[in-house]
């Protein structure tokens, strides 16, 4: 890794960033936004691509990867049933007094989670240990661990592994060589 991207990253974990717990190997792509009402923690090994974000809380585990152009955002940002406010001018979870809907959602990615571009993930919702999100999809439920889920709203569409004894073993040896987000670099 080139100096350049060295201080880049240190100077958006321990600056911009440092409300937050971000684990180490942390990458981020250009323009990438992160912003947390209570609390973002980032595992071990991190991967986020360009011009995605994180608007929301969550928990995301180590080894993961999110792709291009991923949002993880709030699925109650805008108190739309504000009663005599136009949308746009009603309270939004931003704001200080916020006492609305989804103060206590966030999204939870256990660890050695694939995220594919382009993909939405509305908070509430927890992703599965080992699962892929297929591009383009809208996850609105929970995603069962070891499955690829695709679409809008996003389905479990298919096993990560195809047979047991895959994942078994897969299993075996990821707790052997990346329990606990150990380092790969």
């Amino acid at each position: 890794m080139n100096l350049l991207r060295k201080i880049r990253f240190l100077l958006l974990v321990k600056i911009l960033w440092r409300r937050y717990r971000i684990g180490k190997n942390f990458y981020c792509g250009r323009s990438v936004i992160l912003w947390a009402k209570n609390c973002l923690e980032i595992g071990n090994n991190f991967y986020i691509g360009r011009y995605s974000q994180i608007e929301c809380d969550a928990v995301i585990g180590h080894n993961v990867i999110i792709a291009n152009n991923v949002a993880l955002i709030g699925r109650y940002d805008h108190n739309y049933q504000q009663v005599g406010a136009p949308i746009r001018l009603a309270s939004s979870i931003r704001q200080n007094g916020y006492r609305w809907k989804g103060l206590d959602s966030k999204v939870i990615i256990e660890d050695d989670v694939w995220v594919g571009y382009g993909s939405i993930i509305l908070s509430g919702v927890k992703i599965g240990k080992g699962s892929i999100i297929a591009a383009g999809s809208v996850v609105t439920a929970d995603i069962e661990p070891y499955t690829i889920a695709g679409g809008v709203p996003a389905k479990r569409i298919g096993n990560r592994f195809e047979n047991e004894n895959d994942l078994k073993e897969h299993i075996r040896l990821y707790n052997l060589n990346y329990s606990a987000g150990k380092s790969v670099l």
